[in-house]
């Protein structure tokens, strides 16, 4: 009996312990959880809940340059005061509509051109021998030790009429003339690829070097060509790189200011510009702040569409 119930006492100290433990790890996870939860609501949705209230208020001459969200009524007590005509002035004006589709041609053409140019040196970093990944990644990371604003700068030195290229092909007898390099699309989707291309390489490269090589050895062994393997292997099981690498370009690029206002010339419309413009210019903060919540939704559908893809791979795989 004494030993019976010292093996019973014994198994219920340690569920209490085991218990404990269980809620010492719940508690962590928790407070792991508080902190990226806690970022997004201080840095994402206070800033976007300050915006959004400003975009449903009267423009003002006065500082700040729009109407309060609470105001004192004449009988003394507080009314909600909320306009929609920012909104509607968005849709009326159709200089804004053709800046929203320039800015999503720009910022797509990009990332397709990312993507192009992306994918086969992820893929040629993903299979060299694991002494020379490192120094590759190492010349992927290198261009953001140097200040954003710089390298945009040197593709002005590199694009201009006497600049670099014009100058070199001058030299070579290749060209008669210079050419227009530079303050045109060109210039911007130039600038676009050259400071966004290291955010489509890293998450393809990630997703690459994982992948099983014995699947293509099986499949080569089936007769399969390199092609193929390519195609029915290779690129289904990379998508998620290729989608997360997409948004990770698409979503910066549509929202660009330094780039097409340096490179770009007065034909290139893109929102950073339109914002610039409405907040320094005209000093119409309510408009500016409408085309920034119009710009919020459009990029946040590319994000339900990546999570609807993600979940049906999942349910796929269970």
């Amino acid at each position: 009996r004494g030993e019976a119930q010292g093996a019973a006492r014994g198994a219920a100290r340690g569920a209490a312990r085991g218990a404990a433990r269980g809620d010492g790890r719940r508690q962590w996870l928790r407070a792991a959880l508080t902190v990226p939860y806690g970022w997004l609501l201080l840095f994402f949705l206070a800033p976007f809940a300050i915006i959004l209230k400003i975009s449903v208020a009267d423009p003002l001459v006065a500082l700040p340059p729009f109407t309060p969200l609470l105001d004192w009524a004449a009988q003394g007590w507080e009314r909600i005061h909320v306009t929609l005509d920012n909104y509607l002035f968005l849709f009326q004006d159709r200089y804004y509509a053709v800046i929203y589709l320039s800015s999503i041609k720009l910022a797509a053409v990009s990332t397709l051109l990312c993507l192009l140019l992306g994918y086969p040196m992820a893929y040629f970093i993903a299979r060299r021998p694991p002494r020379w990944r490192n120094l590759l990644l190492l010349g992927i990371i290198l261009p953001f030790w140097i200040s954003f604003l710089l390298r945009v700068y040197a593709w002005i030195g590199l694009l201009n009429t006497h600049g670099v290229i014009n100058s070199l092909l001058l030299w070579l007898g290749l060209i008669d003339r210079p050419l227009s390099l530079i303050y045109n699309d060109f210039a911007v989707y130039v600038g676009l690829v050259s400071s966004y291309l290291p955010f489509m390489i890293l998450p393809l490269y990630a997703n690459l070097e994982k992948q099983d090589l014995d699947l293509h050895d099986a499949a080569a062994d089936l007769g399969a060509r390199r092609w193929q393997v390519f195609r029915d292997i290779t690129l289904p099981l990379s998508m998620p790189g290729v989608i997360a690498g997409s948004l990770l370009v698409f979503i910066p690029a549509i929202g660009e200011f330094i780039i097409p206002a340096l490179l770009g010339g007065s034909d290139t419309l893109m929102i950073g510009r339109a914002l610039w413009d409405e907040f320094f210019i005209n000093r119409d903060w309510p408009v500016a702040s409408a085309v920034s919540v119009i710009l919020v939704l459009i990029l946040v559908v590319p994000l339900m569409w990546f999570q609807k893809i993600q979940a049906r791979r999942e349910e796929g795989v269970l």
